[in-house]
């Protein structure tokens, strides 16, 4: 797989990534950002980690944690594994593995405070034909549609486990519907606009398995300002100690 040596964060973390593969993007700095921690709810996973910029960048955000990233893509993974000696972290408390999401005997039930993905935004039936196979799998919901997220998070999740996630804002319906058949209630949504006078291309979901019912629709998060340049709101995402 070829590679780039890549700076994150005005070079807080050093990243290899593939380069006709899954990359960091903004929907990756979001969603990290996105994820809430609470006292002694420190068992977190990253299904479909790619490699491994999200489980990272919580580990740095918070060492209190133990996180745990997995992807389909055994490739991705050995770049996971190769990113965190560049980054000097904590192995005893940070791990990658291989392994399909999907596999009932893969996860443990009922383990884990806190499960994120980055899901496929795309259906297989509405997706590229030209993408790279690396690439056809981290996009297209081929290998996990938005119903095979909600199973497994379910499943492995604590009761009162939460699920942060970011997804596409056309499928917003079917999203909500399927995490809640699931018994995971969507608690928080932020939808996110790339400019005011556009719609939503985002949001950022934020569930709770066993919740009782209610949901907060937070203000929206406006990428560009009228200039083009980043709002405050987004330069914030940016800062690994909020």
């Amino acid at each position: 797989m070829d590679t780039t040596l890549d700076e994150i964060l005005n070079g807080k973390i050093k990243l290899l990534q593939p380069i006709n593969g899954p990359r960091v993007n903004f929907d990756t700095i979001l969603l990290s950002s996105w994820v809430k921690f609470r006292n002694g709810h420190n068992n977190f996973i990253e299904l479909g980690c790619a490699a491994g910029a999200i489980t990272i960048l919580l580990a740095l955000r918070n060492s209190k944690i133990r996180i745990t990233g997995v992807d389909i893509q055994s490739d991705l993974i050995e770049l996971a594994n190769k990113n965190l000696a560049l980054n000097n972290l904590d192995t005893s408390k940070i791990n990658f593995k291989t392994g399909d999401l999907r596999d009932k005997n893969f996860l443990p039930t009922q383990f884990y405070d806190a499960v994120i993905m980055n899901p496929p935004y795309t259906s297989k039936i509405h997706g590229r034909a030209n993408l790279s196979v690396s690439l056809k799998t981290a996009r297209l919901d081929e290998n996990c549609t938005p119903e095979d997220l909600a199973i497994t998070a379910s499943r492995i999740l604590k009761s009162r486990g939460r699920l942060f996630t970011v997804f596409n804002s056309e499928r917003v319906s079917e999203f909500l519907a399927v995490m809640s058949k699931n018994n995971l209630i969507p608690k928080r949504i932020k939808f996110i606009y790339p400019k005011q006078d556009l719609n939503s291309n985002i949001f950022l979901c934020e569930c709770i398995k066993d919740a009782g019912a209610g949901t907060i629709i937070l203000p929206p998060m406006i990428i560009y300002n009228l200039d083009g340049s980043y709002t405050q709101e987004v330069l914030k995402a940016y800062d690994l100690n909020t």
